[in-house]
């Protein structure tokens, strides 16, 4: 089978590239938004991965957003539903449908995205369900959680830094749980919706399948290089009162990094494990003690 990727140069892409390359044809497709472009697909599958993530330094318009995730992905699912190919695959994200989750997120919850990124991953979605899929073709929308692995950079890496140099993790007091996503776990479904004739299109939440709180992250940490952890439980609402003064002063911990290290967000991915009819090759704990230890490799 012969399988093109876009974004093939990002993370996910990477890594992808090197899961599956073992065992299909794989080759990159380089792609920008450019008004009224047709797009010509050859082979048997794509996977949309280009697209534009969330800004960290703020310097992206909102329109940047909708041209990268919607008006991209609108023109190559048009080339893909008159083209050859059989299997079209968009990762999209659960942000498309809520960045704050009461309770668990099922692929049944109503979207409501918030944030640029988020709509504009949804516009897209509705877009490919809007459409008349041709028989002998199926159609796959991925939501993953917080993907992590080998040469992922974010939060996570943030948290490994602090514990290598034996500084103390402040916000033991926050109880929280939240889903995360190994790469590989990834890869494994992305893989399986080609072997698996049985799995369906549709949209499928993607995650790992127990959900983990920051101070066990701290801990899996101080595991994975062998160093002793330590986890503060000063008062939260003394850690918001500090967030505030650094929304201000522009200090390392503000409220929006405090929110992303301390939320609950819990994903079920029922779905596409049912539909795979196989579990997840690798567990929560021991996907992140392979992600920490990509870290120290490069440290």
């Amino acid at each position: 089978m012969k399988i093109t990727i876009t974004g093939a140069t990002g993370f996910v892409g990477i890594n992808l590239q090197k899961y599956l390359g073992t065992d299909f044809n794989v080759s990159r497709m380089s792609l920008r938004y450019i008004p009224n472009q047709n797009l010509s697909l050859q082979g048997d599958a794509i996977i949309h991965l280009a697209g534009k993530a969330h800004d960290l330094k703020k310097v992206s318009t909102p329109l940047d957003y909708y041209e990268a995730n919607f008006e991209l992905t609108k023109q190559l699912f048009d080339a893909f539903l008159i083209s050859n190919l059989s299997v079209f695959i968009f990762m999209s994200t659960v942000k498309a449908v809520a960045d704050e989750v009461a309770g668990t997120l099922t692929e049944q919850a109503l979207p409501e995205p918030k944030t640029h990124y988020g709509i504009a991953k949804r516009q897209a979605e509705e877009y490919i369900l809007s459409q008349q899929i041709p028989e002998g073709k199926k159609v796959y929308i991925l939501r993953p959680c917080m993907i992590h692995g080998p040469g992922n950079k974010g939060n996570l890496n943030l948290l490994y830094k602090l514990v290598c140099k034996g500084m103390p993790w402040p916000l033991g007091d926050f109880e929280n749980q939240r889903s995360f996503l190994s790469v590989e776990n990834l890869c494994f479904v992305i893989n399986e919706l080609f072997d698996n004739e049985n799995i369906e299109s549709g949209i499928y939440n993607v995650a790992d399948d127990q959900p983990l709180s920051t101070n066990e992250l701290i801990a899996i940490i101080g595991q994975s290089i062998g160093k002793k952890h330590m986890i503060l439980n000063i008062k939260s609402t003394w850690i918001k009162r500090v967030a505030k003064i650094g929304d201000t002063f522009r200090l390392p911990l503000t409220s929006e990094r405090l929110q992303k290290l301390t939320e609950n967000y819990l994903v079920s991915n029922d779905k596409i494990v049912k539909a795979m009819g196989k579990k997840l090759p690798l567990s929560s704990r021991q996907g992140l003690i392979n992600t920490f230890k990509s870290f120290k490799s490069i440290t």
